[in-house]
């Protein structure tokens, strides 16, 4: 492996246009970014830590992983309706990845970069066990800032697209072996996610809302619970994914769609239910409970 500050100067490289931009007055290469905030602008800013054999496979193409960190990441912000501008990202790598391994990393967070308009404009490189973080930040006008706490009891509740397909991924065992370049759609849905900034004008009525990383169920169970509601769903409504089942769409998470809830229909949504005044979940009006993926749960 060849010492820090080569590898620094190989991530820079990969990441070419992405490292530097428009508002980054100081990019990679300093003790710190210096970036432009927007006069009159709430600043939102949010921290992911993906583990290998958790949040991918450590066995997977850098240029994937590197990709998917940052998607992931960064539908964070979409959640909040924030648009994106920045991140930061620290690197833990060990022998066993090398300067190729890195530099096909930051391709694919420089991929993904580009596809959201945003810079990769800083970060930290240690040596130690393979950890990958990412702080993500961007901004909003305060009014449009979408939170999760603002449910009703009435309003329908909606997701932006099709889920359970990366679950499915998982599920049957699709993760590997993997080839960039011939991707299956259960592939391209676990490691080609897309952070849902181009919904902004379609959840613009939206009072509350959350992105679904830990499934359907418990995602919507985190919404509830800020908002004081309850939730009827009818599992005809929901949008299944092509290879992917009602089970998947659930419970498995890893979708990154918005699910929101509206006095009104959201045009190009999928209404799949309501908010209620009674607590708890129903599925075609029978209780279910909510599960998901959890990090500190009794199975991991």
């Amino acid at each position: 492996m060849r010492n820090e500050f080569a590898l620094i100067d190989a991530i820079v490289e990969g990441l070419g246009d992405r490292a530097t931009g428009d508002w980054v007055s100081v990019g990679p290469g300093d003790d710190a970014a210096v970036i432009k905030a927007t006069p009159g602008l709430a600043q939102v800013a949010s921290i992911d830590t993906l583990l290998p054999d958790v949040h991918f496979p450590a066995a997977a193409p850098a240029q994937l992983i590197g990709y998917r960190a940052l998607m992931v990441s960064f539908s964070d912000l979409a959640a909040m309706r924030a648009a994106p501008r920045y991140c930061l990202v620290s690197l833990s790598m060990d022998e066993t990845q090398g300067a190729a391994w890195v530099a096909s990393l930051a391709c694919g967070m420089a991929d993904a970069a580009r596809e959201l308009g945003v810079y990769v404009c800083g970060g930290n490189l240690t040596r130690g066990p393979l950890n990958i973080a990412v702080s993500v930040h961007g901004e909003v006008e305060h009014q449009h800032l979408l939170r999760r706490s603002e449910g009703q009891p009435g309003q329908q509740l909606s997701v932006t697209g099709v889920l359970g397909a990366a679950a499915a991924c998982v599920r049957t065992g699709q993760m590997l072996p993997v080839d960039p370049k011939a991707l299956t759609p259960l592939q391209h849905a676990y490691y080609r996610p897309q952070a849902r900034f181009d919904v902004s004008a379609m959840v613009q009525a939206a009072s509350a809302g959350l992105d679904i990383s830990d499934g359907l169920s418990q995602d919507l169970a985190h919404l509830c619970a800020a908002s004081g509601c309850g939730a009827a769903l009818q599992s005809l409504s929901i949008p299944i994914g092509a290879g992917a089942t009602l089970e998947d769409a659930l419970f498995g998470g890893d979708d990154y769609e918005l699910l929101v809830a509206s006095n009104e229909a959201l045009p190009g949504a999928y209404i799949i239910g309501v908010l209620t005044a009674e607590p708890g979940l129903t599925l075609d009006g029978a209780p279910f409970a909510a599960k998901g993926f959890d990090h500190f749960g009794n199975d991991q």
